[in-house]
Parts: C-alpha cells; sequence; structure tokens
C-alpha cells in the first residue's frame, strides 16, 4: 500500500479545489492565511477566487489539470481541498491514479471529497484525510480538532476517537470488529455504487454523515446500501452528524433516530452513533483508508485507529 510521508507544520503542502468554489473569497485567503500561520509553506496552481462554474469552482478541464498537477508533484506532502459542496464526481474518470500511487501525498477534505479519498483508496490503495477544508474551516478551528489532526496526521498510533469536547460515542448495536475504516459523506458513498470508484466495503468498519437530508431521504440513501448488500458486509458501522436533517412541518416523518435505528439492525457487527464528525466547525478527523478497531459493549464504546496514515520514508 502507497503511504504518505507524515504532515509536519514545516511541510510542503498545495491547496486544489476540485470541488465547488468558496462561498466568498474572502474565505479562502483567509484559509490560506491560517494554513501559512501554522508555518506550512503553501502553493496553489491556480487562483483560489477563480471565476466560478454554476456551481462548480471552474470547468472540469482546469480542475482536472489541477488536481492531476499537485498529485504527480514528489515535492509535496499533501493536497487540502478548499472546500467541498460538488463536483468532484465528474473528475474520476480522468484522474492520474498511477501520479497518485507514485507519488502518495495526503489528500484533505471531507463532503464532496469523500468521492476523490473513495476513489484513490478503490485505484491504489492510498489513504486520505477527512478533516478540515481551507475555506470553511482553518480560520476558526479549534484546539483540540487541530490537535486531534496533527497527530493523525503526523502518524500517531493507536489513536481513540473522541470528540473536541469529549464526547463519547453511544452504542447501537453490540459487538467488536477491526477492519479498514472507510466512509464520509453518505450521499458520496451511495452515489458510487455500481462504479469502479467504490472500494469494496466487505469487512470495513464504515462512518457516515450527511447535511441537509431530510429523514426520508436519508431513508432512501441508507436502503439503497441495504439494498446493494453493502450493510449486510459491513464489520461495523459508526455514524456521525446528519445536520439540517428537520422534517418539513406540519408533514408526517419518521424521526432521524428511527431511520438510522432501522438501519443499524441490517449490520451483523457493531454499530455505533454520536461520532462528532460533519458539517460543522468543532469535528473530528477520521482516516479513510486504514484500520480501526470498533467496540460496542455495556462497558465501553469505542473506535481506535490502530495503523498509522502516514510513514516516515
Amino acid at each position: 500500500m502507497p503511504r504518505p510521508r507524515p504532515l509536519t507544520r514545516q511541510s510542503r503542502v498545495a491547496v486544489a479545489a476540485p470541488a465547488s468554489a468558496a462561498l466568498d473569497p474572502a474565505d479562502a485567503e483567509a484559509g490560506l492565511k491560517a494554513l501559512r500561520a501554522r508555518g506550512l509553506r503553501v502553493e496553489t496552481v491556480r487562483p483560489m477566487s477563480p471565476e466560478p462554474f454554476g456551481y462548480l469552482a471552474g470547468n472540469d478541464d482546469a480542475r482536472t489539470k489541477e488536481l492531476n498537477t499537485l498529485l504527480s508533484r514528489k515535492d509535496l506532502d499533501a493536497i487540502f481541498c478548499l472546500r467541498g459542496g460538488y463536483g468532484v464526481l465528474r473528475l474520476l474518470g480522468t484522474l492520474d491514479y498511477d501520479a497518485a500511487r507514485q507519488h502518495p501525498k495526503l489528500v484533505i477534505g471531507y463532503s464532496d471529497i469523500t468521492a476523490l479519498h473513495l476513489a484513490l483508496y478503490a485505484r491504489t490503495g492510498l489513504p486520505g484525510l477527512s478533516g478540515p477544508m481551507v475555506a470553511p474551516d482553518w480560520p476558526t478551528l479549534d484546539a483540540a480538532s487541530e490537535d486531534q489532526f496533527w497527530a493523525l496526521a503526523g502518524g500517531a498510533t493507536p489513536v481513540k476517537i473522541i470528540g473536541p469536547k469529549g464526547e463519547a460515542l453511544h452504542g447501537m448495536h453490540d459487538g467488536a470488529a477491526e477492519g479498514v475504516l472507510l466512509g464520509g459523506n453518505l450521499t458520496m458513498v451511495a452515489a458510487l455504487l455500481g462504479t469502479p470508484y467504490l472500494p469494496d466495503l466487505t469487512g470495513t468498519i464504515l462512518f457516515l454523515e450527511d447535511v441537509g437530508e431530510k429523514p426520508y431521504q436519508i431513508d432512501r440513501l441508507l436502503a439503497r446500501l441495504h439494498l446493494a448488500g453493502v450493510l449486510e458486509r459491513l464489520g461495523g458501522l459508526v455514524f456521525g452528524a446528519f445536520t439540517h436533517a428537520e422534517p418539513s412541518a406540519n408533514r408526517p416523518s419518521l424521526s432521524l433516530k428511527d431511520v438510522l435505528a432501522h438501519y443499524a439492525r441490517c449490520v451483523p457487527g457493531p454499530v455505533a452513533s454520536g461520532l462528532v464528525y460533519g458539517h460543522f466547525p468543532q469535528k473530528s478527523t477520521l482516516p479513510v483508508g486504514v484500520r480501526a478497531s470498533l467496540e460496542v459493549s455495556e462497558g465501553n464504546v469505542s473506535l481506535v485507529i490502530v495503523e498509522p496514515v502516514t510513514h516516515s520514508s
């Protein structure tokens, strides 16, 4: 398996915008300033406030060229993604996976970047970090979230995943499992079903979050995973936050808790919820593509990263 070099505060990194542009150009500048304030040597291939192409941070050719240029650079330790939003799915068929394998580096982001993490792992075995992005997160990142990010990016192990304020996981289904940790945004995982860019999820520990999806929409997405036989093949499952998921007023609805509980019963191994991970400022960083253990019992609910995401050459 290719493994990136450890990321330190003195590393040379680049920022890419493979999905949507920053909501405000000032957010992009604040994010770049925040990374540089940590000591990172930050480069960009194109302006971080490009002329938006609809909901995209430039057309497909521009975003593909930017990402492939950075994937082929052997002098970079990481690619920080500017923002999620939409657009990564349009690039997966034109990415240079050979370059990514030959010059492994951390790719950092979440939300729409889930598709990039899973495609890179499926095609190359390259792990990544589902963590803070440049425009929405780094300018206001809290100390606890940042400390956990640097520990994982530096190759620390074992790392027990707890919330920035000490929030613990909650058990939904007892059991114990160890497997590769994969996941991220539920919509992106479901969108990759039936494509060559979704890794084999058999025996894995899957973590999921989403934003702006009502309970019936989350139900539909989880039903797709169930009907595809994914949930039944998992080693374990961890639910993060499903933000802005309130049902429409004056319309009948199952609760989000009802929906998650229904599909938790499809998983033969341990299931937990309460992971502080999702679309809000203070959150845990999760590795994608390294081994983790999940234990759920009456006296213990824990998710522990047991394999480093980076290694020293």
